[in-house]
């Protein structure tokens, strides 16, 4: 054997020793440390997280210089996590035992041999596993824990406490706030370790709205977790407090580096995933694994513009952010080009995309990426236009929208040789019937079996029932709406992208727009150039007066009100329900999201209403471009689709020859445990996991 090749044999051979599981050592060795430095005599538990109470599998202390080593112990199912408690931390000034230290670290169903407990874990896994955790520990569904205890590692690295890969690559670590605010709440929690007079300030301060002050730095952990938004500029200035500048020195003596400067409007944290063909992401689900589907405007790496983009294909990224789909091109084939709204995940393993520039509908294999779908896509020879919209029904049948051409099709079952195109279109009425519809773009399906869609190119919202199209009705919404998304009552809500106009300028304006789009129909302009322009004037108008809202429709279609986030909602697009029927807003040009109070109030802050905006002023941010759409996972986790990066170069005819590929945006964002769990994939109306 060639003496290299035995040598990276052997080396291979070596590393895949070394990285067996402490399975087969049968105990998991380890450091507890405050502020940098062992913790001695805390109380270290190893447990086994599943759907009930943990299991405790075995505990001891940690010594003099903060080791310890643990048995595994046990058999079964479930996420092993670690919790150090008390004990004397060598950082701290004077050598007593602290009863308000709990540290976390949670390790997966497979955990490493060696483990390092501190502030980083403690975060890392506290946001993670926001909605899994309480007094008694960790628990939930299992999918969501499996989701949870995957992104630990993307934040921080278990054996050695310091930051995790994901957070410190090139997307996260200078373009987002998250790594900074990551070591901030570990350098407030280390104050706490090693100073007990700090940790009252700081409990106090992470008491959640109308509860009681946590007694520990987990508990406080879980608290800033779930409620980001709540104190977030009391609780930085605490960073101040515990860490004065001293004087003469430029920077504060803490134990991790680099923190926030300025004050955090959350305390939320985000990371940006990309790779798997992620570019200019239009629709994203969640399909029955975790893992996250977009379908992509434009091509990686291409010079698309608004007038002359390369289509992209369809991606698939796993639950922690890992690329499974070709690294270029994503999945490709079955006629996807430029995927735009519509994206659906049908019980039977399919994923369902419509194509913007292909003109057609397309499906893929969930499990394996094949298309599906004839080389062509359905096109139903060539009777489509610019696509948008898809959704799977609880019976099966798909229905997609025709946004170019103010039509809707239905395939009965997902079987396209029985498909049928409703509504109208440039040369007349189609044979099934015809439908109220203008420029179609997102549609839901309620708990009646009833199909709405919202009218883009107008203010109003269709409704039918799935089995009679012909008993439409219509509802006044805001102007130019964009997704819908049905809560577990039935009630419908609309992300209207411009909304109600307020002033006569942008009534004027909008008016203007509205009057040279019927122009460029009369003067016989393509379907793609007059679909560019109206691009770009929508961007106009949305950018030159900020705006936008959000209505609430009851079952039997009144309208029930109009919420603006307190302002906080500018240029509403997608919209997703968590399973507390609480309500995410993404708001394209605010490159923001909106977290509303839904119509159970009762799982609101205490003295929210029905759309009272939860999330702060400008919305949670972090890592967000223009966006599009949003969705909740089994673990709480809320993502958020990056569209556009550099629309002043993709609206160009011959962009910027250094900028000519940075008219899409850069992956997906993922918020970390901030709403309740769903189930997924989302077919038909939300479903708490």
């Amino acid at each position: 054997m060639n003496r290299i090749v035995q040598a990276r044999w052997i080396g291979a051979a070596l590393g895949l020793l070394l990285a067996l599981s402490a399975h087969a050592a049968q105990r998991i060795t380890g450091l507890v440390q405050g502020a940098n430095q062992p913790i001695a005599g805390a109380a270290v538990t190893l447990w086994l997280a599943g759907k009930d109470a943990p299991q405790k599998l075995g505990e001891t202390r940690s010594g003099d210089d903060g080791r310890f080593a643990i048995p595994l112990g046990g058999e079964g199912d479930g996420i092993y996590y670690l919790t150090a408690a008390g004990g004397v931390a060598q950082a701290a000034a004077g050598a007593q035992a602290n009863p308000a230290v709990r540290l976390l670290a949670i390790l997966g169903s497979a955990p490493p041999q060696q483990v390092t407990i501190n502030e980083r874990t403690t975060v890392a896994s506290a946001w993670t596993a926001a909605q899994f955790l309480r007094d008694s520990g960790l628990s939930g569904n299992a999918l969501g824990l499996k989701i949870a205890a995957g992104n630990v590692r993307n934040l921080v690295d278990l054996r050695g406490g310091g930051l995790g890969p994901v957070i410190q690559d090139p997307l996260n670590s200078n373009r987002t706030p998250t790594l900074a605010r990551f070591n901030t709440l570990a350098i407030l929690l280390a104050a706490c370790i090693t100073t007990r007079d700090h940790c009252n300030r700081l409990f106090a301060l992470a008491t959640p709205p109308g509860g009681a002050a946590p007694d520990n730095t987990l508990a406080a952990s879980v608290n800033i977790a779930r409620y980001p938004w709540h104190k977030a500029g009391e609780l930085f200035a605490l960073l101040d407090a515990f860490y004065p500048v001293p004087a003469g020195e430029h920077w504060r003596k803490v134990p991790f580096i680099p923190y926030l400067n300025f004050a955090p409007s959350a305390w939320t944290l985000s990371l940006v995933y990309a790779g798997g063909g992620l570019n200019s992401l239009g629709g994203i689900a969640i399909d029955g694994d975790g893992n996250l589907w977009s379908g992509d405007n434009f091509l990686v790496g291409a010079q698309s513009t608004i007038f002359a983009g390369f289509g992209g294909g369809v991606s698939k990224l796993s639950s922690r952010g890992e690329p499974l789909s070709p690294m270029t091109t994503g999945y490709r084939g079955g006629g996807v080009d430029g995927p735009g709204f519509g994206l659906a995940i049908g019980p039977d393993n399919k994923v369902w995309t419509t194509s913007l520039a292909g003109q057609n509908i397309s499906t893929f294999d969930r499990n394996t990426g094949k298309p599906l779908s004839p080389a062509g896509g359905y096109d139903f020879g060539g009777k489509l236009g610019a696509m948008q919209g898809i959704i799977v029904t609880p019976k099966g049948d798909v229905w997609a929208l025709d946004n170019g051409r103010d039509q809707i099709v239905q395939l009965p079952g997902g079987d396209a040789t029985r498909g049928r195109i409703l509504g109208s279109n440039a040369k007349g009425k189609p044979a099934d019937g015809s439908l109220p519809l203008k420029a179609p773009f997102h549609l839901a399906v309620d708990q009646q079996d009833r199909i709405w869609v919202t009218n883009s190119g107008a203010d109003t919202v269709t409704r039918f029932p799935a089995s009679d199209p012909t008993r439409a009705e219509q509802f006044k919404v805001g102007y130019a709406p964009r997704a819908i998304a049905i809560d577990s009552r039935g009630n419908a809500w609309v992300a209207n992208t411009v909304g109600h106009p307020s002033t006569r300028e942008k009534l004027a304006f909008i008016e203007a727009k509205l009057k040279a789009h019927a122009e460029s129909r009369k003067q016989g302009v393509s379907e793609s150039e007059r679909a560019a322009r109206e691009w770009i004037d929508l961007y106009e108008i949305i950018t030159k007066y900020p705006g936008g809202d959000v209505s609430l429709l009851a079952p039997d279609g009144r309208l029930l009100g109009t919420f603006d986030g307190h302002k906080s909602i500018v240029g509403a697009w997608g919209i997703a329900i968590d399973g507390n029927d609480n309500v995410w807003v993404a708001n394209s040009t605010g490159r923001s999201i909106t977290q509303l109070c839904g119509v159970r109030i009762a799982n609101c802050p205490p003295g929210f209403r029905t759309g009272d905006p939860i999330s702060p002023a400008a919305g949670y941010l972090g890592g967000l471009q223009i966006v599009t759409d949003v969705a909740v996972d089994p673990a709480g986790n809320v993502w958020v689709a990056n569209n556009w990066d550099r629309p002043d170069e993709g609206f160009k005819q011959t962009p910027s020859e250094a900028l000519s590929t940075r008219f899409g945006g850069d992956g997906a964002v993922v918020f970390f445990g901030l709403a309740k769990p769903v189930r997924t994939p989302l077919i038909g109306p939300v479903q708490a996991q």
